[in-house]
């Protein structure tokens, strides 16, 4: 769009502020290590770009873990395609990575940092979408607030500089409801095309984009409500928005990456892979269980060369299905527990979101929204996304909510600007004050954006006390850990228990002092001769607190050993307070 005099500060504006996104996000991304996930999501991607072969992480969709990829590809890096991990491992995406990064020649280091350049971008990219969508809404200074808001979370500047698909998810979800919105209020073959491709986009971001089905349907049922539109020209039109994301974006994308992974080792893999899935395969000349049906027919598929590429697709789908409905270990508020709860997401979110934020929300709560269909469309998708997410047992971070962030803040937007042409300079100074206090809230967590938390969660050095996992500790800190070590030339030994994707010896290789890998079983390392320990928060909080009845824990890995030469720290979630820390998650004790 051609810009206006009347639009150009908010297009420098925004220059500005990707320029800080960029800065905040590419130092976050120096001292970081590879978190978990990226031990697999990276060697995937490079699978995919330069051997066309989708066997590793087939649990999330290509389009980051590719375009990360894609500079790797232009650096001479061996990839371990020749080990037994490759050709006969299934779908091992873990073995491959420490592989590739740690055991191949490569310099690791260079290999993660590279690779979170894309991700980092599209970041930024959809910044930039979400203040073209406000503006049009609200105007060109008001769009810059949610676009703010949304670029300068430490939320989005911890995820979206790593190689996973929490951000891209919200980068899809803004595209294709952009588009669907301006399909519906302008029924084109153009606007057709659009949405579909946009959502087409979207499901290659991240499964939970699936979602975007039934949000659009009840969008264009209350469309056709409001307006007495023809309901079933409407209604097939939808359909083909659904269509064209899969068949034009979806089934392509999937068959050129499928395209030298062995149709039979993908058949083995997927029968394998849901071979547990609603009890198992259906017993031959039985007619299939409505909850297994669609494993037996990606399976069935997987091995018909025109469809397999949506049995690749599928299996990822199901894959994160299983996986929700299991749940997974986790710590928070004071017990770990091996299945969500409801309250996960709403008291994780007024625990690490911006306490500003927060109150920019409660007073646009207290004021109400604007009764029309864009206010509408924004509050039906954060009330659907997060319902959809507080009834999944599978709690392991805040940001599973960043594709509600967006239509959030978009909100806010909207009730302040409403707000403020009633109140005029009073509310305009709130809303500064609010918004320097955000701000400099965000730069005193950088670089430790990961374990950002608000006052009331404790700060980033403290939130530990509530919750773990993505939140505060997905092993990030290793190369702080390194140059810990390197900094103390006392250190002969030191005991790692550490969180993360990757060894720890794979990161302390290399130095004078020697790593022992350790757990709570080991014992006292002072038995061994060893005088410093480092173990990662998220390892320790596992261990200490109280654990659910069904998540038996053998006394010998409580770190009794630990707590009984340093008491642990008074309050919830207290563990020993450590004599120092690398970075803000691996704590460290220098033994007597």
């Amino acid at each position: 769009m051609r810009a206006t005099s009347s639009s150009r500060p908010g297009w420098i504006v925004l220059a500005i502020l990707s320029l800080v996104q960029f800065g905040l996000m590419f130092r976050a991304a120096q001292g970081d290590a590879a978190i978990v996930d990226e031990v697999a999501h990276i060697p995937a991607g490079y699978g995919y770009v330069t051997l066309l072969d989708y066997r590793l992480n087939p649990e999330h969709p290509p389009l980051v873990k590719a375009l990360a990829a894609l500079p790797l590809s232009w650096m001479d890096l061996h990839f371990p395609n020749d080990r037994d991990a490759w050709s006969g491992g299934l779908n091992a995406e873990w073995q491959v990575g420490r592989q590739f990064l740690f055991d191949s020649g490569n310099n690791a280091d260079r290999i993660v940092l590279v690779s979170r350049i894309a991700p980092i971008l599209l970041t930024i990219l959809t910044t930039g979408l979400i203040y073209v969508w406000s503006s049009r809404l609200f105007g060109n200074l008001w769009g810059l607030m949610p676009a703010v808001l949304f670029g300068l979370s430490p939320h989005v500047l911890a995820h979206g500089h790593y190689v996973t698909t929490d951000v891209a998810a919200a980068f899809g979800v803004v595209l294709a409801t952009f588009f669907f919105l301006r399909w519906l209020e302008d029924p084109s073959w153009t606007t057709l095309v659009l949405a579909g491709l946009a959502f087409g986009v979207a499901q290659l971001c991240k499964f939970s984009a699936v979602l975007l089905v039934p949000y659009f349907t009840v969008l264009t049922a209350c469309w056709v409500a409001l307006h007495a539109t023809n309901r079933w020209r409407r209604a097939s039109m939808l359909a083909g928005v659904v269509l064209i994301g899969y068949l034009v974006v979806v089934y392509p994308t999937y068959f050129l990456l499928t395209r030298n992974y062995p149709i039979t080792l993908q058949a083995t893999d997927t029968a394998f892979a849901l071979s547990t899935y609603e009890h198992g395969p259906t017993p031959a000349g039985a007619t299939c269980r409505l909850q297994r049906c669609p494993a037996d027919l990606a399976v069935w598929m997987s091995r018909q060369p025109i469809l397999r590429p949506m049995a690749q697709y599928g299996l990822g789908a199901l894959m994160v299905a299983q996986r929700t409905a299991e749940g997974g270990k986790t710590y928070w508020l004071g017990r770990v527990a091996g299945r969500g709860s409801r309250a996960y997401f709403p008291i994780v979110y007024v625990l690490k979101e911006p306490l500003p934020v927060l109150i920019l929300i409660f007073v646009s709560l207290a004021y109400g929204l604007r009764r029309d269909f864009s206010h509408f469309a924004l509050a039906f998708w954060v009330l659907f996304y997060w319902l959809t997410s507080m009834r999944s047992p599978l709690n392991i971070g805040f940001r599973h909510l960043i594709p509600s962030l967006p239509f959030a803040y978009m909100l806010v937007a909207s009730s302040w600007r409403q707000w403020s042409l009633k109140s005029g300079r009073v509310t305009v100074g709130l809303l500064a004050v609010l918004l320097l206090w955000f701000v400099g809230e965000t730069l005193a967590a950088s670089p430790y954006f990961l374990s950002s938390f608000n006052e009331l969660g404790g700060g980033t050095r403290e939130g530990y006390r509530y919750v773990t996992d993505s939140n505060f500790d997905w092993g990030q800190d290793a190369l702080r850990l390194r140059q810990f070590v390197l900094d103390h030339p006392e250190i002969d030994r030191i005991a790692v228990d550490y969180f993360g994707g990757a060894p720890s010896s794979d990161y302390l290789r290399g130095i004078s002092a020697k790593e022992e890998r350790w757990s709570s079983a080991r014992g006292n390392p002072t038995e061994y001769g060893i005088h410093w320990l480092a173990v990662s928060v998220n390892a320790l909080q596992s261990a200490v607190q109280p654990a659910a009845s069904d998540l038996p824990r053998a006394a010998d890995d409580e770190y009794r050993w630990l707590t009984a030469v340093w008491p642990r720290a008074r309050g919830l979630g207290g563990v020993p307070r450590p004599d120092f820390r690398a970075g803000t998650s691996i704590f460290i004790y220098r033994l007597p």
